[in-house]
């Protein structure tokens, strides 16, 4: 995710830029983010997620790539999710002459160290306002790691996680198991960082 610095646009000169480039930008407040050139490790685990899912999900439910442009009331006027899940009908909403999805009730993003704080701090609370909206899963890139969470009510949203290539999470929403050895099939993790004491006091 890259920004365009030191220019800002009107809403109207954003959804151009959308309409006549090749890339996704997000907006935000007059500033636009490049949203396309993810990692090699990051774009496996959207493919293995994807596939994993339209293998386990009942007839009627479509799980959906990061082109799918999601309408997130507080944080206009969409976003692109990694992945977007629907059962049933697919609403959607035209602005501007760019197809929107309204009714996802699960989103998942893949995790990376430059958006991790975001995906599961603001832009979580951002997807809360999405109205159809039950499940929302975070899969780590550097190591076999998933957070699930699942809405109770409007306040109250439970989290459980899953950690190695044996772990599982149970997602009773759509009566399936999501299993981290399908997510992190063949994906080769980066190296660990091994810390130094010359690192320790570069950090103090």
């Amino acid at each position: 995710m890259r920004a365009i610095r030191d220019q800002k646009y009107t809403l109207e000169e954003y959804f151009e830029l959308e309409r006549s480039s090749e890339e996704k930008w997000e907006f935000w407040d007059g500033h636009v983010w490049c949203m396309s050139g993810a990692s090699l490790i990051h774009e496996d685990i959207v493919a293995n997620t994807i596939w994993s899912l339209h293998t386990r999900l009942s007839k009627g439910c479509k799980a959906a790539g990061s082109n799918v442009r999601v309408k997130v009331p507080i944080y206009p006027p969409y976003r692109y999710p990694d992945i977007t899940v629907v059962c049933g009908e697919r609403k959607k909403e035209i602005v501007s002459g760019l197809e929107l999805l309204l009714n996802p009730q699960m989103i998942i993003e893949v995790l990376s160290p430059s958006t991790e704080a975001f995906d599961r701090g603001n832009k979580f609370t951002y997807y809360k306002s999405i109205p159809s909206l039950t499940d929302y899963l975070l899969i780590a890139t550097e190591m076999p790691f998933v957070s699930h969470f699942t809405k109770q009510n409007e306040a109250e949203w439970i989290n459980r996680d899953a950690t190695g290539m044996n772990g599982s999470l149970r997602l009773d929403n759509f009566g399936i198991d999501v299993l981290l050895s399908e997510i992190y099939l063949d994906v080769e993790f980066p190296e660990p960082k091994i810390s130094t004491p010359e690192d320790d006091l570069l950090d103090r």
